[in-house]
């Protein structure tokens, strides 16, 4: 049962029966005779079988004719974890529409990211999906326009432009169309915490979500200037497409089984305030954050798998949910990733906060700390390798993978497909397959890594004993390989709140 295939009706009902959780976001229960679709856990009487048909997508949904439930509100769902489990074209399409690509440069813009002529996706998504590139980026706008309804007091005409409306009026009929009310009798629902400057968002994770670990993990990796953390929170500033942002966190753990909320039974959310230069960026903001935090992914598939192998079994009971972190720009992961090699994470960061200091771009914030984006790399391609913090070969590695990725020939927006991005990777001088794969975790999202060479993995390893087989632990080797750090990740520094 996936999104990118036909769904199998039969497990369908069976999973709409049982108000399973776990699928939420993965299919959608269409009801002939209401003419509403909802999320496979609706608390609602579970409609007749004859009376339903499922859908891969809330587009699929909408350009059946069906629109939101106001009870369940099922385009506020977690996305699928079989977007980034089968990386195909139609997911990878889908973190590009996510993303806002549509908006920025139309549905030939997404054909060229991911390699087929428009006409071709759009047969390719309908048949896969249910839905062409414009309905999928339609259904985007209109789940955004309606957090930022509920969650700001941005005046509506504002709403509408921030989420990627064309216009007022297409505004106000999507949104009748798909939610049957207007925006203003939206804005009377609404429940969000509001902040003047601020745009707050709830951002849906399924649980258990190991949020404390996530951010030891994060806090461990910053990099001053671009990043900051203390307890409870992380913060870092924001390359986007139309203006420099900043995103701060609230990050704790949100354990499997939560009383129903307004995203659903069971289904947690990350706060996440944003300040953003630009609000045409509120869509790409909140999928990059939503990519760091690894939201999409299914916990209970990944630990019940891992679980039952006698060698991480305790891991797993200690830390339930834990989450790859992913990246806000896939670029600064490669580059930092190649900083990296062969050092400490202290001297990584030390590294990387010197490049920062000379090569990113200073930026205003509001948040104590963050003073600069990442240094883009147009501009690290540019620098004089014998110049930069680190020993001249690694200087050089690090120049020539700028100059790849600045110029096409490495793409890490998850749109071309990940053999053709690894094979690109290796091929450049002082990338091997560690930085490669560490890249495609990260970056990629991929969930089945494995780096058999990296020193700590080994050393842990040794620990578990003879009992260890990564083999095992296929397809979520990433989520095994961040149980294995997690042994050695130390906590949150006791910081000033900001």
């Amino acid at each position: 049962m996936t999104p990118t295939g036909h769904l199998d009706a039969d497990a369908c009902y069976r999973a709409v029966q049982s108000r399973d959780r776990r699928f939420d976001g993965v299919f959608y229960t269409a009801v002939r005779t209401t003419g509403i679709y909802c999320r496979p856990s609706c608390p609602a009487r579970t409609p007749a079988a004859g009376n339903v048909t499922f859908h891969a997508t809330a587009a699929s949904a909408h350009a059946a004719g069906y629109r939101a439930c106001k009870r369940c509100l099922p385009d506020a769902t977690p996305g699928s974890p079989e977007w980034d489990v089968a990386a195909d074209v139609a997911g990878r399409a889908m973190r590009l529409i996510s993303d806002g690509l549509v908006d920025r440069e139309g549905v030939a813009g997404l054909a060229r990211r991911v390699g087929y002529t428009p006409r071709h996706l759009g047969r390719l998504l309908v048949r896969e999906l249910g839905a062409t590139p414009l309905s999928l980026a339609r259904a985007r706008r209109a789940q955004s326009a309606r957090v930022l309804i509920e969650t700001t007091d941005l005046p509506l005409t504002d709403v509408a432009f921030a989420a990627g409306f064309a216009s007022v009026r297409q505004f106000n009929e999507t949104l009748r169309e798909i939610y049957a009310a207007s925006p203003t009798e939206l804005r009377g629902h609404r429940a969000g915490v509001r902040s003047a400057g601020v745009v707050t968002m709830r951002l849906p994770v399924r649980t258990p979500f190991a949020g404390r670990r996530m951010l030891d993990f994060l806090a461990h990796h910053l990099v001053a200037g671009v990043e900051a953390a203390g307890p409870g929170w992380y913060a870092r500033t924001l390359d986007l497409p139309h203006a420099p942002g900043t995103v701060r966190l609230h990050l704790s753990d949100l354990p499997a089984g939560q009383p129903a909320d307004r995203y659903g039974g069971g289904t947690g959310a990350v706060t996440a305030e944003f300040r953003l230069g630009d609000l045409r960026d509120t869509a790409a903001a909140s999928e990059r954050v939503r990519r760091l935090l690894d939201a999409d992914c299914d916990p209970v598939a990944v630990d019940g798998h891992l679980g039952a192998d006698p060698a991480l079994a305790h891991l797993v009971r200690a830390t339930p949910g834990l989450r790859v972190p992913g990246q806000v720009d896939g670029d600064e992961t490669a580059i930092r990733t190649v900083i990296g090699q062969q050092v400490s994470v202290a001297g990584a960061r030390t590294v990387a906060g010197r490049l920062v200091a000379e090569h990113g771009r200073r930026v205003t914030t509001d948040v104590p700390g963050l003073t600069h984006l990442f240094p883009d790399a147009a501009s690290l391609a540019a620098a004089d390798p014998g110049r930069l913090p680190m020993p001249r070969a690694r200087g050089r590695a690090l120049v020539g993978l700028a100059a790849a990725l600045a110029d096409g020939t490495v793409l890490l927006d998850r749109g071309p497909d990940r053999d053709d991005v690894r094979r690109a990777l290796l091929a450049l001088p002082g990338i091997g397959p560690w930085t490669a794969d560490y890249v495609a975790m990260r970056a990629l999202g991929h969930p089945d890594v494995f780096l058999p060479t990296d020193l700590a993995v080994r050393r842990v390893l040794a620990g578990l004993g003879g009992d260890a087989d990564p083999d095992r632990w296929r397809p979520w080797r990433s989520y095994a390989l961040m149980h294995l750090w997690n042994t050695l990740m130390p906590p949150t520094p006791a910081t000033e709140e900001n």
